[in-house]
C-alpha cells in the first residue's frame, strides 16, 4: 500500500505527538517544530536516525507530561507519518520572487495570463488559479494546459519555453506572494495510489516509459517542482498530444510512482555490516540473546519506516535492557541508518556473506 500523508496527519494527533511537537506552528511548543526541521535535504533514513537519536530524551519527557506511549505504530503507519512530515514543508526550496517574476515574463506566461484580469479569454488570470497552493494539482493543470499552449506558441512563432525545477520554484514563490494569492495555503499530500498503476497504463505512459525509460528510478530524490518542470519540457517532444488527466488522476499517478520510490532506501550493505557491529547491534541481535530477535538474514523487509515502527513499539524495552547490561544507546547518522537498513535487507547478511 502506498504512503498517505493525510493518514499520517491523523496519526500525529492520535499518537499524541502533537502534545509536544508542532508542524508549521500547529501543536505543542515543548519540542521542535517538525515542519521547520524537515526539508528536502532530510532523507527518510535521516529522519529515522533523528527519531532514534532523540528517543532517550523523548521518553522521559513524555512520562513527565503524563503522555502514554500508547497506540500501536506499524510500518505502514510510520510511512504515513513520514509522508506527513515531508508534506508540511515539501516546497520550501530556496525560491526567489525576483527571479520568479523574470521567469513569468521571459517564458511568455505574462503574454497570455494577466495577474488580476485575463489577457486572453481562454487564459485564466493568476488571481483565479486555485492550484498555486496544491503542487500536484498544479502539475496536473500544467499537463492539461500543454496542448493549448502548443497551438498558441506555434501561432505566435515562439519556441517552447524550457523550465527547470528551480525556475518553477522561483515562479511559485513570486505568484504565491502576489496580493491576490497571498492568503492561500500550500498543501501537498499523497494518497495510496491504488488507481495509479491502472491510470499509468490507460493514459499510454507505460507504452513508452519502460526499460531504461522507466520512470520509477528516474523520479527518486526528485521534487515535485522538478517533476512538473520535466513534464512541461517533455510535452512538445511527444509524438501525440498529452492525454488529458481528470481531477485527482495526477495525484494517483504521482502517489503510485514517486512516493514509493522516495521512501525506499539505497544504502550500502557492506558499510551497514560495519555499522551493525560498531553500534553494538550484533551483541543482542546476532545471537538472539535476551529475547532479541536475530535480524541479519531474517527475511524481513526493513525500511526507514520499519525502523521508526520498531523504535516506537520496542524501543523503551530495548533501552531498559541496555541500561541493565551497561550498553550505551547507539546514535546514527543518516548514512549509517541507510547502510544499516541495506545490510539488514541483504540475503547474505545472515550467512556471513556481507563483508
Amino acid at each position: 500500500e502506498g504512503v498517505d500523508s493525510e493518514r499520517g496527519a491523523r496519526l500525529f494527533e492520535t499518537l499524541d505527538c502533537i502534545e509536544c511537537h508542532s508542524v508549521n506552528g500547529r501543536g505543542g511548543k515543548v519540542a521542535a517544530d517538525l515542519g521547520r526541521r524537515i526539508d528536502r535535504n532530510f532523507s527518510p533514513a535521516g529522519l529515522a536516525a533523528t527519531m532514534w537519536n532523540h528517543a532517550p530524551t523523548m521518553w522521559p519527557a513524555m512520562r513527565e507530561r503524563g503522555i502514554p506511549l500508547a497506540g500501536d505504530l506499524d510500518t505502514q503507519g510510520a510511512a504515513d507519518l513520514l509522508a506527513y512530515f515531508y508534506s508540511a514543508r515539501f516546497f520550501d526550496r530556496a525560491g526567489d520572487a525576483g527571479r520568479g517574476k523574470r521567469v513569468f515574463e521571459s517564458r511568455h506566461c505574462a503574454d497570455c495570463h494577466g495577474l488580476t484580469a485575463p489577457r486572453l479569454s481562454e487564459a485564466k488570470p493568476v488571481a483565479q488559479w486555485d492550484t498555486l497552493g496544491h503542487p500536484i494539482e498544479l502539475a496536473e493543470a500544467m499537463w492539461n494546459h500543454a496542448a493549448t499552449m502548443r497551438v498558441q506558441f506555434a501561432a505566435r512563432g515562439w519556441a517552447w519555453p524550457q523550465m527547470s525545477g528551480q525556475d518553477l520554484g522561483d515562479l511559485l514563490v513570486y505568484l504565491r506572494n502576489l496580493p491576490a494569492a497571498r492568503n492561500g495555503t500550500v498543501h501537498f499530500y499523497t494518497n495510496s495510489g491504488a488507481q495509479g498503476e491502472q491510470l499509468f497504463k490507460s493514459k499510454g505512459c507505460a507504452a513508452c516509459h519502460t526499460g531504461r525509460l522507466a520512470l520509477g528510478p528516474r523520479l527518486k530524490n526528485e521534487t515535485l517542482t522538478d517533476i512538473a518542470a520535466a513534464m512541461w519540457n517533455h510535452a512538445p517532444k511527444m509524438a501525440v498530444a498529452p492525454v488529458p488527466l481528470a481531477p485527482g488522476e495526477m495525484r494517483e499517478i504521482v502517489s503510485f510512482l514517486w512516493a514509493r520510490q522516495f521512501f525506499e532506501d539505497s544504502g550500502d550493505a557492506k558499510r551497514g555490516n560495519r555499522v551493525f557491529a560498531a553500534k553494538g547491534c550484533a551483541r543482542c541481535h546476532n545471537g538472539g540473546t535476551g529475547g532479541a530477535p536475530v535480524l541479519p538474514g531474517s527475511g524481513r523487509r526493513f525500511s526507514s519506516a520499519a525502523m521508526v515502527a520498531a523504535l516506537w513499539r520496542h524501543g523503551q524495552h530495548m533501552q531498559e535492557q541496555m541500561v541493565k547490561e551497561g550498553i550505551r544507546w547507539p546514535r546514527f547518522s543518516a548514512r549509517e541508518m541507510s547502510d544499516l537498513i541495506a545490510y539488514l535487507n541483504s540475503p547474505a547478511a545472515g550467512k556471513g556473506g556481507v563483508k
